[in-house]
């Protein structure tokens, strides 16, 4: 079916086909992981980013392309997990510039739409590596630069355009020798493929429905008569009027994590607010940043009547938090998955733990929210996992505060970079101090291998025990005892005084002991520390100093 031009409903319904799409196939992109280890979670965080796309999507009520295009760029970069779903994030967001405030979408609006897609993410990244998604997409952005002067059918278009990104895809191992060596394409680069061929099917009229078992297709929300208070997730339905002509974006994006159904709309002195949350004095305390309130309303929900809340009461919050937070003037956030390794981070003075780690990667918003709860206006980021700070770098650009990122990739490195930490330096002092801590620590995991592979020509079972440090597997083997010697040996060198093990989940009490005594008797001169960490995918991290 030929169309010379897309509007926002097209639109609306490509994104959510092709959000189905990448959602059924997401096992698919997890296991193109280059390493056989249970990270494999590209398929996994570019699915919850894309669905948090889609939320936003769903309550947008002006339906332009350009208005359904910022929706989408809203909701994923606040639902964006992992390096793979902020760079899907950025390829929204210069999507939604290259659409502007467009009604509706022609060939050339599309191609330069996929070309400023391309160049926000780039921008994005730090050191941009070719063979992975960003080449996808540029290589797709600049065939349609280059050939849109030959189609005015949309549709048509859209078609050799994916098959450009499909070329590119399979060329990525040719780029990148990681991957030529597992014998796989880019994760990330599949992804998108995946959303492309979604969205295009659903152009051809033929819109894809989520297949995922025990889960509903992501689809249009419709309003029922009736809400089971079990189902709701933010309970006061809050409407207010402020007497301003301030900034309503940045209101808007103050708003955002605060709860759904927002509505921020202005004009000639005075700006309307509906939100749904569970902080409604939070929201009054950011309205009150823009001028005087009026016709402040706030119902609770989930007592099915309304309920005025005392107005002094509320705006006395604002107060109270300020005064708090005048308390302290440092605050830490870091990210850890396990009970032990969070208890020894509180232990360490970290305000703040955001569970996450390997295959379950904490969302900007998750990170976000852990900056604004905190006390301190100074607020430094452990991200603890090289795939997570991206995210932390983007929560970063959404707060007020004054907030640091410690390019952390481990737990042993978020541990040194907090010791490192003096309350009396400046922030620039303790950046430098901290971030040169983590270089000294030498740092490996014991975990098990996902599938069959071979790497560097050493062949790995599925179930293997594996020993890694960074991206290099350095010891396999039957015995995650065994594995950990291996890995500490091939670690060791004549500066290590201190040997630390923090044990998973997973890992039988006996056989940390087993370790503990070998390891003393092997290495009789060192200190060696053991740690309950409760990590439920590796056995071991190891931290050599």
């Amino acid at each position: 079916m030929a169309k010379n031009k897309l509007n926002g409903l097209a639109l609306k319904k490509a994104l959510i086909s092709g959000a189905n799409h990448l959602l059924n196939n997401k096992e698919e992109v997890n296991d193109l992981n280059v390493f056989p280890v249970p990270d494999g979670d590209t398929g996994t965080n570019m699915s919850m980013t894309i669905q948090s796309a889609i939320r936003q999507v769903e309550e947008e009520k002006d339906i332009t392309a350009g208005s359904i295009a910022k929706a989408a760029s809203r909701g994923s970069l606040m639902g964006a997990r992992g390096n793979s779903g902020v760079i899907l994030s950025q390829l929204l967001r210069g999507f939604s510039d290259g659409i502007g405030d467009r009604d509706e979408i022609t060939v050339p609006i599309a191609a330069l739409a996929f070309k400023k897609a391309s160049e926000t993410t780039y921008n994005a990244v730090m050191k941009p590596t070719e063979g992975t998604i960003l080449t996808v997409a540029r290589e797709a952005a600049d065939f349609g630069l280059r050939a849109q002067k030959k189609y005015k059918d949309v549709v048509s278009f859209f078609e050799h355009v994916l098959e450009e990104a499909n070329r590119s895809l399979e060329n990525t191992p040719n780029l990148l020798p990681v991957l030529a060596e597992a014998g796989v394409v880019d994760a990330g680069g599949k992804g998108l493929v995946l959303l492309l061929e979604g969205a295009l099917e659903s152009l051809r009229g033929n819109d894809i429905l989520c297949l995922q078992d025990g889960q509903e297709p992501v689809k249009v929300i419709k309003k029922r008569e009736t809400i089971s208070t079990d189902e709701i997730i933010f309970g006061y339905c809050t409407e207010f009027m402020i007497q301003s002509d301030g900034d309503i974006d940045s209101l808007k994006k103050k708003l955002l994590p605060l709860g759904d159904s927002q509505l921020v709309v202005g004009g000639s002195g005075v700006i309307k607010v509906h939100l749904h949350t569970n902080h409604p004095g939070k929201a009054l305390e950011y309205a009150l940043e823009l001028g005087e309130l009026k016709d402040i309303k706030i119902d609770n929900m989930r007592f099915q009547h309304e309920e005025i809340l005392l107005k002094d009461e509320l705006l006395n919050l604002k107060k109270k938090n300020e005064s708090e937070e005048l308390e302290r003037e440092n605050s830490f956030v870091a990210v850890s998955m396990g009970k032990g390794i969070e208890d020894l981070f509180k232990s360490l003075f970290v305000d703040h733990v955001v569970e996450g780690g390997q295959t379950m990667n904490p969302s900007t918003q998750d990170i976000y929210e852990g900056i604004e709860m905190v006390k301190g206006n100074r607020v430094f980021i452990l991200p603890n996992n090289g795939n997570i700070i991206l995210a932390a770098e983007q929560a970063c650009e959404l707060s007020d505060k004054e907030v640091y990122v410690i390019p952390t990739k481990n737990i042993p490195q978020g541990v040194a970079a907090l010791l490192a930490f003096n309350e009396l330096n400046s922030p620039e002092e303790n950046v430098k101090n901290m971030t040169a801590a983590i270089q000294d620590v030498v740092t490996g995991q014991v975990t098990y291998a996902v599938r069959d592979t071979e790497m560097n020509g050493q062949k790995i079972c599925k179930d293997d025990c594996i020993g890694l440090s960074g991206k290099k597997i350095l010891a396999t083997g039957n015995s995650y005892n065994q594995v950990c010697i291996d890995l500490i040996e091939d670690l060791y060198h004549d500066e290590v005084s201190i040997i630390t093990l923090y044990y998973g989940e997973q890992t039988k009490i006996e056989e940390v002991n087993a370790l503990q005594e070998a390891l003393e008797e092997k290495y009789d001169d060192l200190d060696i520390e053991i740690i309950y960490g409760g990590d439920p995918l590796y056995y071991y991290i190891v931290s050599l100093e």
